[in-house]
């Protein structure tokens, strides 16, 4: 159990490595990501950052898959 929680909090720690890089290049505010803004709310659909993570990860895990 306790080597299953350090691998979790280094695949967390990991992740927000790669959000806050991803940040800085510019995805989660890309053209296609939709934002709605109303009094008090805030909708945000990222259609087209999600598609390219999408991509990158089916291609990542097709390399390693070889």
């Amino acid at each position: 159990m306790g080597k299953m929680l350090i691998v979790l909090g280094l695949a967390l720690a990991v992740l927000g490595v790669i959000w806050l890089v991803g940040e800085r290049l510019g995805l989660g505010r890309l053209p296609g990501d939709i934002v709605i803004e109303r009094e008090g709310t805030r909708i945000y659909i990222p259609l087209m950052t999600s598609l390219i993570v999408s991509v990158g990860l089916s291609l990542l895990l097709w390399l390693f898959s070889r």
